[in-house]
């Protein structure tokens, strides 16, 4: 076949979209081994967890690119165009190698099906267009979020150096057996026979990590008993955190976060453990790269500013009870006592009644809005669940912008949340409003 262009292969993908989510290993297996399997030539870190998996894979790329690694970053979902979900060195894959890649992937789909195997899933397709690039573009470790669960989640073909689980409750039941236990079980489905596991979870599900670890005899370290992070102070632009890991002779260590929350607190402890064992054998990720790494990394999307001049905004992605949480903890801890509008959009798969019982607070303003994907709760139906806050309803993501705005007044904290298929679009509206008032 000819080489597709860039809206070539989104139209490809969006073909692919109708298989829906396939969970399975069958099919990337194959597909990555009639791309001469390239996710082997290159070493990687396999990160999952319910909430946290993107920051903490954000700060470990950015630890070994600080280290003066080749590095890679696999991420899902995106917020704006399908080529932030592969970064090498802090840069996104162009368009021209996203439709080159994808060119290649397509040829060994088309020969899977040619063969009498099922076609691979959009999500299959973008983790094998992934896997290729990296190793064409010469890296020396890859950093790969898991985009759903893990134990059949596309990415765990990979036998990683390292696996990190952020945390576990209770999402996507429905295609993890139904229970806690059975999303604590596939989200532990990533741990690998003796590669060291680092993890914030509690509770039941880490007694099922603890479980597969040993029975993997894969080493174990956990937040909170092996290894602590705790808040130290805010300068007004970035977070001191203290470090402590005596059992891995790692002692006390203080640095600035510029991510901010209490959550980050953890994903960046989770970061900073995994980044001391890598460094057992990578002699160059040392603690200065850890500190010049989590002094500067950014996670867009996540409880991040996008303030205008005379509007302060955050924007966050929380779009699961326990996100929800976490998101509402750091307003308090930022934002104390403030007034606040809330711009929010929510899938109807989510649960919903969580997400909202978990965030607001009697006297937030909100303003419904619709997000980008067909899965989304309407405006109007969002707006109905949250009558007793005087919810208004405004399905067009601009027009919701523009009344959050004018209800916020600029004496207003506004915070918009829910789904990244709203914050994507909501982005790109924030930066164009900076960009113009500048101008």
């Amino acid at each position: 076949m000819n080489p597709m262009n860039y809206q070539e292969s989104l139209a490809w993908l969006e073909e692919l979209n109708a298989f829906g989510i396939r969970l399975g290993l069958s099919r990337i297996r194959r597909l990555t081994e009639l791309l001469g399997h390239p996710e082997r030539r290159y070493k990687t870190i396999h990160v999952t967890g319910t909430n946290g998996k993107g920051s903490v894979s954000a700060m470990l790329a950015a630890i070994l690119r600080q280290a003066g690694l080749r590095t890679g970053l696999y991420i899902s979902p995106h917020l704006v165009s399908y080529t932030e979900r592969c970064q090498l060195d802090g840069t996104e894959i162009s368009e021209a190698d996203f439709a080159r890649c994808l060119t290649a992937v397509r040829q060994a789909a088309e020969r899977m099906v040619a063969e009498g195997d099922e076609c691979p899933t959009q999500f299959e397709a973008l983790t094998a267009l992934a896997f290729l690039w990296f190793a064409e573009a010469g890296a020396e470790y890859a950093v790969i979020e898991v985009g759903l669960g893990g134990l059949l989640d596309s990415t765990n073909v990979i036998t990683p150096v390292l696996s990190v689980i952020t945390n576990v409750s209770l999402e996507h039941a429905d295609r993890c057996d139904g229970t806690l236990e059975g999303v604590a079980h596939h989200k532990a489905g990533i741990i690998k026979s003796g590669v060291p596991v680092v993890t914030g979870a509690t509770g039941m599900p880490l007694d099922v990590i603890r479980r597969t670890a040993a029975e993997k005899d894969a080493p174990l370290r956990v937040l909170g008993g092996d290894f602590r992070a705790a808040f130290r102070g805010f300068d007004g632009a970035r977070q001191t955190v203290a470090f402590d890991a005596q059992a891995d002779d790692l002692g006390n260590l203080t640095y600035g976060l510029r991510l901010l929350g209490p959550f980050q607190v953890a994903n960046s402890a989770l970061a900073v453990m995994a980044a001391a064992l890598l460094g057992k054998s990578e002699p160059r990720v040392t603690v200065a790269a850890v500190r010049a790494a989590l002094a500067d990394a950014a996670w867009p999307g996540r409880f991040e500013d996008m303030s205008l001049p005379g509007q302060t905004i955050r924007v966050d992605g929380a779009h699961n009870p326990a996100g929800a949480a976490a998101l509402a903890a750091a307003l308090d801890a930022c934002y104390p006592g403030a007034d606040r509008v809330f711009l929010l959009g929510i899938l109807r798969d989510k649960d919903v009644d969580g997400i909202l019982k978990n965030l607001l607070r009697p006297g937030d303003r909100i303003v419904a809005a619709q997000p980008d994907s067909s899965r989304a709760l309407t405006a109007a139906e969002l707006a109905d669940r949250l009558a007793d806050h005087g919810a208004v309803a405004e399905a067009d993501i601009s027009r919701a912008l523009a009344r959050s705005l004018e209800l916020a007044g600029g004496s207003r904290l506004l915070v918009a949340a829910g789904s990244l298929y709203l914050i994507g679009p909501l982005r790109r509206l924030l930066l164009a409003k900076r960009e113009n008032e500048v101008m």
